[in-house]
């Protein structure tokens, strides 16, 4: 077994939908330009409300990648 150093980032996604689809958005953009993803744990979720209803959701992922 190799030995892997991994790097995280801080990622936000946002979704009209659900807190799902805010995640997938937030992964499909960071996969565009960061390869090796590998993991993500959910740091903090926020929603937006206009008039009494969720209008959209806001996550925050801590995405972890291994470097080449």
């Amino acid at each position: 077994m190799s030995n892997h150093v991994y790097k995280t980032i801080e990622l936000t996604g946002s979704s009209p939908t659900s807190i799902e689809q805010a995640v997938e958005t937030a992964i499909a953009k960071a996969s565009e330009t960061i390869r090796n993803i590998h993991w993500f744990t959910i740091q903090e979720t926020r929603g937006h409300v206009e008039g009494g209803k969720i209008a959209h959701w806001q996550v925050t992922l801590k995405v972890g990648f291994t470097l080449e």
